[in-house]
């Protein structure tokens, strides 16, 4: 009996040679990979968006967007963004085109 999972459709039919499940594996392997990344990231995205919250005197609703915005304004990743600004704390400088970023969209999110 197979077990069943429940992360295919039922209509998906199931791998049936060795090269179809080398592709799923290794394609499950990369979600997994993916999936742990995020875990490992969130506590820092929280911290962020905590300081986005202060800084910009937002709600957590409210900072997750400009969080977003920051990251793809400087076309860096948001757990990489979320990493500088947390640094502040520990007296490094953020870089200045995340700062830049971070004043203009934070200024243009007051505006609305």
């Amino acid at each position: 009996m197979t077990p069943q999972r429940p992360d295919l459709a039922a209509d998906q039919p199931e791998p049936e040679t060795d090269g179809e499940i080398a592709t799923e594996l290794a394609l499950l392997r990369e979600e997994n990979a993916q999936q742990r990344h995020a875990l490992a990231s969130r506590p820092l995205i929280d911290q962020a968006r905590g300081m986005i919250m202060a800084i910009g005197r937002c709600t957590s609703v409210e900072a997750w967007p400009v969080l977003m915005a920051v990251s793809q304004h400087g076309n860096v990743q948001l757990h990489t963004v979320a990493q500088q600004l947390v640094a502040t704390t520990a007296d490094h400088q953020l870089p200045a085109p995340i700062r830049r970023a971070l004043g203009q969209i934070l200024r243009a999110s007051r505006r609305r």
